[in-house]
């Protein structure tokens, strides 16, 4: 096999599941706008079902995930075309309990990594946080203060409870 071949027997799961997927396909009329104007940023933790938090189905809103659910710039630039291209009007940041990136600081991560696996990611700036709520506000008031973005922007900040399925506001 050569490196630039699918990988099918690593796959062959998810490519069955998708056949039965394609099988009773409902989303075909949809459009890449945001249905309900929303955007969700939200962390990959696979604990998460952020449309179904929300009370929402495939095309009501853009969910945008990374470790921790931090606004980086990479989140403010997919923020930027949400909102000016696909229909976002409000955006929610939901970090989440039991958080990977908040139990532990950014040196304890690299030295697991290292210890484990004898990678160095010293280069690399994972955004781990001690003060979760800290981070969501401050997460929240850059949304909002980000001159690109369009004025006003809704934005909004709540952590998500993984052992209860609650949405908690945040004051920011």
């Amino acid at each position: 096999m050569s490196s630039l071949d699918f990988p099918k027997s690593a796959f062959a799961d998810i490519l069955e599941s998708n056949l039965d997927y394609t099988s009773s396909f409902e989303s075909k009329a949809l459009t890449g706008t945001a249905k309900k104007g929303l955007a969700i940023v939200t962390c990959i933790d696979s604990r998460i079902n952020p449309l179904a938090v929300v009370g929402m189905q495939a095309g009501d809103a853009k969910i945008i995930r990374n470790a921790g659910s931090r606004v980086t710039e990479d989140v403010l630039r997919t923020l930027l075309l949400a909102t000016y291209l696909l229909g976002v009007e409000r955006i929610l940041v939901m970090p989440h309990t039991d958080c990977r990136m908040a139990k532990s600081d950014e040196q304890a991560i690299h030295d697991e990594i290292f210890a484990t696996h004898a990678v160095d990611t010293r280069s690399i700036e994972f955004r781990v946080v001690s003060d979760q709520l800290a981070a969501l506000k401050l997460d929240v008031q850059r949304i909002r203060s980000y001159p690109l973005l369009p004025k006003p922007i809704v934005v909004g900040g709540a952590i998500y409870d993984v052992h209860t399925g609650k949405l908690n506001p945040v004051e920011a």
